[in-house]
């Protein structure tokens, strides 16, 4: 393996598009604030994330986070590692952007992390397709939904400017009844239907949800923008346009994302109760959908954070005119700004 030798060299900004990922900022140094891969493809936005939101991130202690930051943060600071290797570097640096906030650099609530979202979202998921049929349950288990969904969107949030209690509170007490109001109202209309259709109630209501819950619990950056940067790193402002089309961004990924889990299932879990050992062991209904749920996630997660850009990218000319026209008064004003969309 590769040691890493600790010459001196410019850090580039996170914001900074960047097209070569693997490739050394300058001899001798890697540029460790891109990902490893090119995020000018989906592919190597995919092999980012099949990293950062493996399962197996939120076993780490909270030792080796730390331990991960402290070389990360060594290492930008130009400061000697003695024996330090490509791989451990990436390592390192894989499991830090798993688990701090890249706006921050806090660390991360562990169940709103990335990686935290398959084994939470396919026990919620697989219980709120297993218990749909009575009003309780729904109501149980939508509440229980959006209050973690509440979290990690509020933990992905973008930007770094703290957000009011009060602001919090509201935001979360609109996406919860949202939530639960959409799911009582889709599963009264399908009554009538047959028993398949029913299965998809949850899926609906899930869909339903994000496009509350998101805008709701990232309301701030809509009413007061999002940090936007130039091609080199600069803070330019802040932009609602770019937090719309962030936001807009995070619920078409988030949808996709909850699409196989929740629209196969319904499909294999009617075909299964007919089979006898279903009818022997009822009980058996709710681990089953937990384990198909879980199977489509581990690759719908990665791949559905992966459709967009972390660090994308908005026209000047789509800007609002408040800042377009700042930023057009620039000397070699830029075509384009970069922000981090969230996720």
């Amino acid at each position: 393996m590769q040691t890493i030798f600790l010459n001196s060299h410019s850090i580039s900004d996170p914001l900074l598009p960047c097209h070569n990922y693997s490739k050394m900022a300058q001899p001798g140094r890697i540029d460790i604030d891109h990902p490893r891969y090119d995020q000018s493809t989906f592919i190597g936005r995919a092999k980012h994330f099949l990293i950062t939101t493996n399962p197996l991130n939120v076993l780490a202690t909270e030792a080796e986070l730390d331990h991960a930051k402290s070389i990360v943060e060594k290492y930008r600071k130009k400061e000697d590692i003695p024996g330090l290797t490509e791989d451990e570097l990436w390592k390192a640096k894989q499991l830090y952007d798993s688990a701090f906030h890249p706006d921050t650099h806090e660390k991360m609530i562990l169940i709103g992390r990335m990686s935290a979202q398959v084994p939470m979202n396919m026990t919620i998921t697989g219980c709120m397709m297993t218990f749909y049929k009575t009003t309780p349950a729904v109501v149980f288990w939508q509440w229980f939904n959006q209050t973690f969904n509440a979290i990690v969107n509020y933990t992905n949030r973008s930007g770094d400017h703290p957000i009011p209690v009060k602001h919090l509170a509201l935001s979360y007490a609109l996406a919860t009844t949202g939530a639960v109001g959409t799911a009582l109202t889709i599963n009264n209309m399908v009554k009538k239907f047959p028993p398949l259709i029913g299965r998809f109630v949850p899926f609906t209501a899930v869909a339903a949800a994000n496009c509350i819950n998101i805008p709701c619990m990232r309301s701030r950056e809509l009413f007061n923008g999002i940090p936007i940067f130039d091609q080199n790193g600069n803070r330019l402002g802040e932009s609602t346009m770019a937090a719309k089309s962030a936001i807009t961004q995070v619920v078409v990924s988030r949808i996709l994302m909850a699409t196989p889990g929740m629209m196969i299932p319904p499909f294999i879990m009617n075909h299964l109760d007919k089979k006898s050992f279903m009818k022997r062991m009822p009980w058996l209904n709710a681990p089953i959908q937990v384990l198909l749920v879980g199977f489509f996630l581990v690759f719908a997660t990665p791949l559905c954070c992966a459709l967009f850009p972390q660090k994308s990218s908005l026209a000047v000319s789509h800007l609002e005119p408040s800042i377009r026209e700042k930023i057009q008064a620039l000397p070699d004003a830029p075509e384009r700004v970069y922000f981090n969309k969230g996720l």
